[in-house]
C-alpha cells in the first residue's frame, strides 16, 4: 500500500522522557526479551515477541489480555510488521498491521510507527509518532483507544526501566 498520497484515519503523537541512557531506552526497544516485560497498555502479557533488527526486518509482538480484562482474557491481538528505518539509538520506524486473532479482516489495523530517541544530559526523551492507514469495519473501538493504549505502554516503560513492576 502506498502510504504517501492517503490521509491517515488517525494520528497519535506522544513524548516521554526517562531518567536513563539512550543506549539502555534503545535496547529495550529492540530485544524482544525486554520488549515482552513492559509492552502494550495494562493488563496484557507478550507471551511471542520477534525482532530482527535490520530494514526489512521482521517486528512482530503478540499482546495477550489478561484477568483484568474480564471476557476478553486470552484473546491474541498480533502485530506483524517491517522494520522501515534503523539509526541505533536515535530511531526506529516500522510498518505493521495488528488485529484480532481469528478476526484479521474485520479488525485488521494497518500502520506506521516512528520511534525517535534524543538525548537530553543524562536522560532520554522518547516520541512515538503512530499514523494508521487503514483499518478493518471492526476496529473503531481500538483505533479509539489508541492514544490510551499508547500512553500506558509509555507508562510501564518507565516503570520498567526504573526497575519497578
Amino acid at each position: 500500500m502506498d502510504k504517501t498520497n492517503t490521509k491517515p484515519i488517525k494520528e497519535v503523537v506522544l513524548e516521554k522522557t526517562y531518567d536513563s541512557p539512550i543506549e539502555k531506552v534503545w535496547e529495550v526497544w529492540t530485544m524482544p526479551e525486554k520488549i515482552k516485560k513492559w509492552w502494550g497498555p495494562n493488563d496484557v502479557t507478550i507471551p511471542d515477541c520477534e525482532v530482527d533488527l535490520k530494514v526489512g526486518g521482521k517486528y512482530n509482538i503478540v499482546m495477550e489480555a489478561g484477568e483484568a480484562m474480564g471476557p476478553n482474557k486470552g484473546t491474541l491481538w498480533p502485530m506483524v510488521g517491517q522494520i522501515t528505518v534503523i539509526k541505533p539509538n536515535s530511531q526506529l520506524s516500522y510498518d505493521a498491521q495488528a488485529w484480532t486473532e481469528g478476526d484479521k479482516e474485520e479488525t485488521m489495523i494497518d500502520q506506521t510507527t516512528e520511534v525517535t530517541f534524543t538525548k537530553e544530559n543524562d536522560k532520554t526523551k522518547v516520541k512515538v509518532k503512530a499514523v494508521i492507514h487503514k483499518t478493518g469495519p471492526k476496529a473503531g473501538m481500538a483505533v479509539e483507544g489508541m492514544q490510551y493504549g499508547f500512553t500506558q505502554q509509555l507508562e510501564k516503560l518507565g516503570n520498567f526501566l526504573a526497575g519497578k513492576k
